[in-house]
């Protein structure tokens, strides 16, 4: 369910979300409500942010390059032990770890979409459908 709101917004800014829109071939009301998603959830968990990637818009830890999605699989598989999940992501600061489980724990169903999708690539099907990804017996 929708509902209309009118606001007022800088005309520039407006100029901006419309040639975003373009771009991505959306209208200016599906950018704005994206973007206004998009902001509310790093206003909401300080240390996400949203980036492009061949599957979407995901969240990604800022500074690190991981989505939020893969941080919650290693912990999941950790028993949910985050002493377990910090000695596999030595590299990440404890703010960010706390950032990726904060926005898993505000946005569960998002998670665990992704994690459901990603669960459905067994070997057999990348085998099937990836067949470039496999490697040949020589490389082995």
């Amino acid at each position: 369910m929708t509902q209309a709101h009118n606001i007022h917004i800088a005309e520039q800014l407006a100029r901006e979300i419309s040639r975003e829109a373009t771009a991505r071939g959306v209208s200016w009301s599906v950018m704005t409500t994206t973007l206004l998603t998009e902001a509310l959830k790093m206003w909401r968990v300080p240390g996400i942010v949203m980036m492009d990637g061949p599957t979407g818009r995901r969240a990604v830890v800022a500074g690190s390059g991981l989505d939020v999605w893969e941080i919650i699989a290693t912990w999941q598989a950790c028993g949910k032990d985050e002493h377990q999940l910090a000695q596999n992501y030595p590299w990440l600061t404890q703010p960010q770890l706390r950032a990726a489980l904060a926005y898993y724990e505000l946005y569960p169903d998002e998670i665990d979409t992704r994690l459901e999708r990603e669960h459905q690539w067994t070997p057999e099907r990348v085998r099937r459908e990836l067949p470039f990804a496999m490697p040949h017996s020589s490389d082995v």
